[in-house]
C-alpha cells in the first residue's frame, strides 16, 4: 500500500474536516496545514526511533537518537546495535529497559521474526499484531509506525497526551479527555482521523496558549 498522508491528502482530508467540525475550522484558520511527517521507508530505523521516543519529549527523543546514530556509525543495523555493550547505550541516555527492549527488536529483525518492509502489505489490524508481538512495543507505538512510516489515513493514536491535550484546546473541553472521550470526540472523523491526528499535533505545537 502506498503511503497515503501526503501533503496533498492532509490538506483535502482537513478541509473535509473542517466543513462538517466547526472547531476544526477554526483551528485550521489559526495554524494552518501541517507538514507532511513521513519518516522514510519501514525499516529497523523507524522502529528503533519509535521505542527512543516513548515516555519522553520530542527534543529529549531526538537528542539521544542523535547520540546513537553516532555510536552506530550512521548505519541503523540490528548487529551493530547488539555489538555496543549496555555501558555504551546507557551512556547515550537509554534507560536499562529500554536497552533490553531495543536488542529484543534487533533479535527480531535479525532472525526474520520482524520484517519492518513486509508490514507494507497488511491492514492496520495486523500490522499492530505484529509489532505488538515485540516486549516493549504497545499499542501506541504501533499507531506511530502506521502513521509516519505507512501514512495510513484512519489511525487514531487516543493514548497520546499531545493528542489528549490538543483535542481539549481544539474543543474548548475543561479537562484533558481520557481513551474512552478522545476516541468518541474522533469517531465522526472517521476516515480521516489520521489526518486529524497529525493536526492536532501541529496544533499543540503551534497555537498560543490561551
Amino acid at each position: 500500500m502506498d503511503f497515503q498522508l501526503t501533503r496533498r491528502h492532509l490538506e483535502l482530508a482537513l478541509d473535509r474536516l473542517a466543513r462538517k467540525d466547526r472547531h476544526i475550522a477554526l483551528a485550521l484558520e489559526q495554524v494552518g496545514y501541517p507538514a507532511e511527517r513521513r519518516h522514510g521507508e519501514p525499516s529497523f530505523e523507524h522502529l528503533l526511533r519509535i521505542l527512543v521516543g516513548q515516555q519522553l519529549s520530542v527534543k529529549a527523543a531526538a537528542s539521544i537518537f542523535g547520540r546513537l546514530q553516532i555510536a552506530l556509525g550512521g548505519e541503523f543495523q540490528p548487529e551493530r546495535l547488539l555489538a555496543l555493550t549496555e555501558e555504551e547505550l546507557r551512556s547515550l541516555g537509554l534507560s536499562r529497559q529500554k536497552i533490553s527492549y531495543a536488542r529484543g527488536l534487533s533479535q527480531a529483525v535479525l532472525e526474520g521474526r520482524l520484517v519492518p518492509a513486509a508490514l507494507v502489505d497488511l491492514a492496520d489490524g495486523s500490522v499492530v499484531e505484529e509489532i505488538t508481538r515485540l516486549k516493549g512495543f504497545g499499542r501506541w507505538s504501533a499507531e506511530m509506525f502506521l502513521l509516519f512510516a505507512l501514512g495510513r489515513p484512519d489511525v487514531w493514536p487516543a493514548d497520546d497526551l499531545a493528542i489528549q491535550a490538543g483535542l481539549a484546546r481544539i474543543k474548548k473541553l475543561p479537562a484533558r479527555p481520557d481513551r474512552r472521550q478522545t476516541d468518541a470526540l474522533a469517531e465522526p472523523w472517521r476516515p480521516d482521523r489520521g489526518a486529524a491526528a497529525i493536526f492536532i499535533w501541529h496544533f499543540y505545537s503551534n497555537a498560543p496558549l490561551p
